[in-house]
């Protein structure tokens, strides 16, 4: 006997290439999470009877749908006769803390930034190891569509723990706020988790000893209506408050998270917002001196000058596909201390290679409260900032195939032009490079354009849109 079976269209809805999203109750409903939570159980063979650790750690955030798909993931691992331990309501870095914590495989109830209704499911292996179309989530898939078959033992049980405590304590931990001098800060929470997990790791919440750190809170509302902004960061549109309140208040930046809380975005004294591979930049300085001579990893979107940045340090830079479950993969293969993403997302060795919003912000905290009175957010990152950048412009195009390939045909000839294909096209010359790249999750061409000023990016990023367009 097997479960009931979900139909091909209706998965390739829902599974992308590194977690279940989609609408509910049309996409995703407690019948698909239900079966998504048994396929985790037999595909990494979680039961204890099958030499696997027994349980499943099981955590969500704050949209409304939430708490149901949690109930049924939980019916779905216990019916295959593992147990869930609930850990309530957590940002998708809390849920790889409890899953790296307990060495527990894990599921985390959340769409991140997408729309209110939305919601989705963020899996991962014991240690917080990723799970994604190469490394399980298309064996998922499988057992899903075709059924999971009924497990005839005994039930697994139900148990409940509080872990904010503990995540915030390591967190604390992990970078040496010891000495900081005062600073305020805006933090724009978006409604999302950050309004969760920011009072318990910068307040005394948790037990911990106080910081100078005066926070302006906005939007630590918990609603999974978004009622102020899209909790989504990336988009400029949705740092406008944030910027607004900073230049009002004379704070000393501004931060601001997605939804789950696994991003951070920094905006600095004026307001202006900063780039994440600034960020990646400063975090790989101070990482490298702490772990002289190691390994970062960067994705191939970061600006020239994060591995500039590293080398300088005496590090070694390597770099990588977009993604998460590539970030992840290269770290866990070179023994990397740290991983960046342009988009937002930073990784860490001792986070069991996870990404970590809130651990990103503790790190610009430190740099910053480090320094002398007086010395800004953009004097502290100037030295990290040195390009210009378009940004991720995105492209609905037809045939993207024939789109890239019309690219390749007009740059690629050109001498001094260095083209790969580790993800979509990159084309490098000494003075700009872009790339141009099909999205995973959507029917999108995603370009980014870098050069020494900005005359040329605006050239080049008009050129390659005018060929895919």
């Amino acid at each position: 006997m097997t479960s009931i079976a979900f139909a091909a269209d209706h998965l390739d809805r829902v599974i992308k290439a590194y977690d279940v999203r989609g609408r509910v109750p049309d996409d995703l409903d407690a019948a698909l999470a239900q079966a998504v939570g048994a396929a985790l159980v037999e595909v990494l063979a979680i039961r204890a009877d099958s030499g696997g650790p027994g349980a499943v750690v099981i955590g969500h955030d704050m949209r409304a749908s939430s708490p149901e798909l949690v109930d049924a993931i939980a019916r779905g691992v216990t019916g295959q006769g593992a147990d869930a331990i609930l850990i309530g309501m957590a940002s998708t870095d809390g849920l790889y803390f409890a899953s790296g914590l307990l060495d527990l495989p894990g599921a985390m109830v959340t769409a991140s930034h997408n729309p209110a209704g939305d919601n989705g499911i963020k899996l991962c292996r014991a240690g917080a190891a990723p799970i994604g179309q190469e490394s399980g989530l298309a064996e998922i898939r499988s057992m899903v569509q075709y059924g999971v078959p009924r497990h005839d033992g005994p039930g697994g049980s139900v148990h409940h723990r509080d872990l904010l405590a503990e995540y915030a304590a390591h967190l604390r931990s992990l970078v040496d706020l010891g000495g900081i001098r005062p600073l305020r800060v805006v933090i724009d929470a978006g409604s999302g988790m950050a309004g969760h997990t920011v009072p318990a790791v910068l307040g005394t919440a948790a037990g911990l000893p106080a910081l100078p750190v005066e926070v302006d809170a906005m939007y630590f509302d918990l609603d999974g209506t978004f009622p102020h902004h899209e909790a989504n960061p990336l988009d400029p549109a949705n740092l406008v408050d944030l910027s607004a309140r900073v230049r009002d208040t004379g704070a000393d930046m501004g931060l601001a998270f997605d939804g789950d809380a696994d991003r951070c975005f920094v905006v600095d004294e004026s307001g202006r917002p900063v780039s994440p591979s600034a960020v990646t930049a400063l975090i790989s300085a101070r990482e490298l001196r702490r772990h002289p001579g190691a390994t970062i990893i960067h994705n191939l979107i970061t600006s020239r000058t994060v591995p500039e940045v590293i080398a300088e340090h005496g590090g070694t830079a390597v770099r990588t596909r977009v993604g998460h479950s590539f970030i992840k993969a290269q770290m866990a293969q070179t023994g990397a201390v740290f991983g960046g993403e342009h988009s937002g997302h930073f990784y860490f060795a001792d986070f069991w290679r996870a990404d970590s919003g809130m651990l990103a912000a503790l790190h610009v905290l430190a740099a910053l409260g480090h320094t002398a009175p007086g010395t800004t957010v953009s004097d502290l990152l100037a030295p990290f900032d040195r390009y210009t950048a378009s940004g991720e412009i995105n492209s609905v195009v037809g045939d993207s195939a024939a789109a890239v390939e019309a690219v390749r045909e007009r740059y690629c000839g050109e001498t001094d032009a260095v083209c790969d294909d580790l993800d979509g096209l990159t084309v490098s010359t000494p003075t700009w490079w872009f790339n141009l790249r099909p999205s995973n999750t959507e029917p999108l061409l995603r370009l980014n354009v870098e050069a020494n000023d900005d005359a040329t990016m605006q050239r080049i990023r008009d050129d390659v849109l005018s060929l895919i367009r």
